[in-house]
C-alpha cells in the first residue's frame, strides 16, 4: 500500500517538472552543489579523524577540499553553463572517490599481509 502511495506523489511531483524542465533542472544543480559541499565537509572532518592511523590522510583531505571548491563553484554557475560544469564535476566526483577507495584497498590488503 505505502509502494503505491509513493508511486502517486511521485506521479503527481513529476507533473509540475515535465511542465517546466529548467526550472527543475535548476533546483537539482543547487541540491547537487549543496551535496557537494557536504561530502567535502564529511571528507575534511574523515581525513583529520583517520590522520593518527591512516598514513595517506591527507588524499582524503584534499578531496575534500577538492569536493567543497566544486560544490561553491557550482553553486555560482549561470544556467548554461551549470549543466557543462555538473557533468564534469560528477565525473570528477567518481574518480576522486575511486582513487580513495584503491588506495584504501590497498592499505588494507598490506594490513592483512602483516
Amino acid at each position: 500500500m505505502a509502494v503505491v502511495i509513493f508511486g502517486i506523489l511521485l506521479a503527481v511531483g513529476g507533473i509540475p517538472c515535465l511542465i517546466h524542465p529548467s526550472a527543475t533542472f535548476a533546483g537539482v544543480a543547487d541540491i547537487l552543489a549543496f551535496v557537494f559541499v557536504l561530502i567535502g565537509v564529511v571528507w575534511m572532518y574523515q581525513a583529520f579523524v583517520e590522520r593518527a592511523f591512516n598514513d595517506l590522510w591527507w588524499l582524503t583531505l584534499i578531496s575534500g577540499i577538492l569536493m567543497m571548491v566544486m560544490g561553491f563553484w557550482v553553486s555560482g554557475q549561470f544556467f548554461i553553463t551549470r549543466a557543462d560544469t555538473l557533468l564534469v564535476f560528477a565525473g570528477v566526483w567518481g574518480v576522486m572517490t575511486g582513487i580513495v577507495y584503491v588506495v584504501r584497498a590497498f592499505q588494507i590488503r598490506k594490513l592483512a599481509d602483516l
